[in-house]
């Protein structure tokens, strides 16, 4: 006890800007005659847009409160929850850049779990009642807790730590394998949080057997007292499944590390750190299991991955929520209808997100009725998928379908405030759309283009009224991928402007200003990385070799399946495009042009079992040199290349600041959270430096150094 003591006077005098959770505890006379509770309420005096987390002046309140608990005789239980819809957000992470040594890392870990075991070993029955938000550290308070009901409401339930660089370090590579087996564990601790850090909800943790009971959120704590009651009095009996600690064990730990190095191909440290906990979970005790995740942890905060991981989270939760240069918000206006031009699989997914955000009604429109009817089928037929699983109840699938209609004549968009053109990537294709939406619609009303490359200041050129000219550039999976490029032109107004970021804030997409430059951000750096590696497998080196050589990056996926994913008359579109532009730095692959003009849809064929093999008919298509490049080669041809081009964005001021060219990558390419974005990575590379004679990033940003 003194030894948690004194790690906790020494933790606290470390970090004196914590924003404090504070633990205050109250008696509650349960029913059924079952005896006191005392019942602690985890509240840092915030509203629910800033959650509750630990610091060491927060586990340290925590400690105090499960301390005097349990030094009373008439308590007979302890039970924790937390503020309305928020039980903890685990680590309060703000504090981590202070941690200089790593024995004050090893020491947090060593808190957390003397703090948070006392739910276990105390000597009194606990009880977490999960009313809302629980991740990381939060999540951990409940598994160290005897008992756990959950609220049917409760949504972001998770471990989401290697998303970041880290791991669970207060006891959850040890306690949940131990409590769902370790087939579920793998999927919470590492394949969730590496899959675009997905979250259980209430009733998916209660299905893992995280929760022990689901209950209604209208009299959730009242419902959870009445429940620990029946388990004190022994009305109701809890029984967990057996844990299997055969070979299952074994097997999904070996799962776990195919899928990390699927997302990460041995770049990060943090997943396997944690399967390895996991894997020695099977046999350790707790005293073992949790010295050894203090060790782990230790490492982990220590780390450029982490300090990488924590940037991205910064600007993914800060930086995005409020874009550089936007205009004043109280300029938009209003939004209440939307037109969409086309009808295409572009065009519905975006009618599809205009409609479920914006809840106004969006019309599409196309040459003839055939294509619209097929525009119109798919937004519906998708809204019936998401009435299919349970995402939206029959009434808002009606509503939503209600919405969503079609024409081929344009006049529908005479009362749209906002018209978006997703037609096919021709300059004056987009130029004479504009030219007769212009004729039509109010002369306030937005038009946008979702152009991925096209000058938008030229294709305002001419119109009456060309300040109400923008792009917004979505990235496909619309659905998916979070990232929004505003594109002001050169005549564009704030008004309007000040429209599409409300618009975008809307439909819950992260926005960035960017300046009409070719290709904007996304596609201008992927364009110059693909072209770069589709020169060097021109010169000779093997497709697969190219591929492979990246991997040592831990990108989503290899180039030339990213080529795929993209399409390869779609990038082959954008290179001319950025070759007309800056031909000396960016080149057309002939051999990409000649894939394209035969009709293929990748250079790869995949096998039954989904292993990629070099399409044969690609192989007698291309002309190579016999000068390929090695691994590290290419690699730094790649980053050289990179690191040039976002100086040259830079200066150009296609964005305001380095941030937001990692801002796009993160959101728009799904650059690795453990790498921080580009630009740290280029700075900590050394090669921003060679390139430039300067960093991109001041030192001890996003970096240790």
């Amino acid at each position: 006890m003194s030894d948690l003591n004194a790690l906790i006077e020494a933790a606290t005098a470390i970090e004196n800007d914590e924003l404090v959770t504070l633990a205050p505890s109250r008696d509650v006379v349960l029913p059924n005659k079952a005896g006191t509770m005392a019942l602690i309420t985890l509240d840092n005096g915030q509203d629910h847009t800033k959650p509750n987390t630990f610091g060491p002046k927060g586990l340290a309140e925590l400690n105090q409160a499960i301390d005097a608990a349990l030094a009373r005789e008439d308590v007979v239980a302890i039970g924790i929850t937390g503020k309305p819809f928020i039980l903890a957000a685990g680590a309060d992470l703000s504090g981590v850049p202070k941690l200089t040594e790593r024995e004050q890392a090893l020491n947090l870990g060593r808190i957390g779990h003397g703090v948070m075991r006392k739910l276990t070993e105390g000597g009194k029955p606990s009880f977490a009642f999960v009313n809302g938000v629980a991740l990381g550290g939060g999540l951990e308070v409940a598994l160290h807790a005897s008992y756990r009901t959950v609220s049917v409401a409760a949504g972001m339930i998770s471990t989401p730590e290697v998303f970041l660089g880290l791991l669970p370090g207060w006891g959850g590579n040890f306690l949940l394998p131990n409590l769902i087996g370790a087939d579920k564990a793998v999927k919470v601790v590492v394949e969730n949080a590496l899959n675009q850090n997905k979250m259980l909800s209430g009733p998916e943790a209660v299905k893992f057997g995280i929760g022990d009971v689901l209950l209604d959120s209208a009299d959730f704590l009242e419902q959870s007292l009445l429940w620990a009651s029946k388990v004190l009095t022994g009305e109701v009996v809890v029984e967990r499944a057996e844990i299997d600690r055969g070979e299952a064990w074994d097997a999904a730990v070996a799962r776990g590390k195919a899928f990390a190095d699927l997302k990460v191909s041995g770049a990060a440290p943090a997943p396997y750190r944690a399967l390895d906990l996991i894997a020695a979970a099977k046999d350790n005790d707790r005293d073992r299991g949790f010295a050894a995740e203090d060790e782990a942890l230790a490492d982990l905060i220590m780390s450029e991955e982490l300090r990488s991981g924590l940037y991205a989270f910064d600007l993914v939760n800060k930086r995005a929520k409020r874009p550089a240069g936007a205009p004043d918000k109280s300029l938009a206006r209003p939004v209440n209808k939307v037109g969409v031009v086309g009808a295409g699989l572009m065009a519905g997914q975006l009618a599809l997100l205009f409609a479920r955000r914006l809840e106004v009604p969006v019309v599409l429109t196309d040459l003839d009725q055939e294509r619209v009817d097929r525009g119109v089928g798919y937004v519906h037929g998708e809204i019936d998928k998401l009435l299919g699983k349970g995402r939206i109840r029959p009434d808002k699938a009606n509503q939503l379908k209600a919405l969503v209609t079609g024409s081929v004549d344009r006049s529908v968009f005479a009362d749209a405030d906002f018209v978006i053109e997703a037609v096919f990537e021709e300059l004056q294709l987009k130029k004479t759309i504009f030219a007769d939406l212009e004729k039509i619609v109010a002369p306030e009303a937005i038009l946008a283009t979702n152009t991925s490359s096209l000058p938008i200041t030229e294709m305002a050129a001419g119109l009456e009224h060309p300040e109400r000219v923008v792009g917004f550039h979505f990235f496909n999976p619309v659905a998916v991928l979070p990232l929004l490029e505003i594109i002001r032109a050169d005549q564009t107004d704030d008004a309007a402007l000040a429209t599409a970021f409300a618009v975008g804030k809307k439909l819950k997409k992260s926005c960035v200003l960017v300046k009409d430059a070719p290709a904007f951000v996304v596609n201008r750096l992927l364009t110059r990385f693909l072209g770069e590696v589709s020169a060097a497998v021109d010169e000779g080196t093997p497709i697969p070799e190219a591929d492979k050589a990246l991997s040592a990056l831990g990108l989503p996926m290899p180039p030339f399946v990213l080529l795929q994913l993209v399409g390869l008359p779609v990038a082959l579109h954008v290179a001319e495009t950025m070759n007309r532009a800056y031909p000396d730095r960016f080149a057309v692959s002939e051999n990409l042009a000649k894939v394209v003009a035969a009709g293929k849809s990748s250079f790869y064929v995949w096998s039954a079992e989904g292993k990629p093999s070099v399409d044969p008919e690609v192989e007698a298509l291309v002309t190579v040199g016999d000068q390929p490049s090695s691994a590290d080669e290419l690699r730094t041809r790649v980053l050289t290349a990179l690191a040039e081009e976002i100086r040259i964005m830079l200066d150009e001021g296609v964005v305001a600041e380095a941030q937001d060219i990692d801002l796009c990558l993160l959101l728009g390419a799904g650059w690795p959270f453990h790498l921080g974005g580009i630009t740290p990575y280029l700075d900590r590379s050394g090669i921003a430096e060679k390139v430039n004679g300067q960093r991109f990033l001041p030192k001890g940003v996003a970096s240790l150094a």
